[in-house]
């Protein structure tokens, strides 16, 4: 998998840390009991599709990147730079 970084131009996937989907979660209230916890530790999301995810440009220009691709064929959609996406569902 290829991916654009929008400072450095097409790279190697290899270069990215993956951090996660770019979508803030909702963290359980500290009460909330152990059930809510585990689930917020330890359970994500697995969409089949289009989703957007955080990736770091650890080998690169230390960029944080938002990346939208499909994760059935993993086709990249868009690339960004995830200060230029805030407020914008990132």
């Amino acid at each position: 998998m290829r991916i654009t970084c929008p400072l450095c131009g097409d790279r190697d996937r290899r270069e990215f840390y993956y951090q996660g989907a770019a979508v803030a979660l909702e963290r359980p209230a500290p009460e909330a009991g152990a059930e809510a916890w585990d689930d917020y530790v330890h359970n994500r999301d697995n969409p089949a599709g289009v989703t957007r995810d955080l990736w770091y440009h650890e080998t690169g220009c230390g960029a944080w990147i938002v990346v939208t691709r499909d994760t059935r064929d993993h086709a990249i959609h868009e690339t960004a730079l995830a200060r230029d996406v805030t407020g914008r569902g990132a």
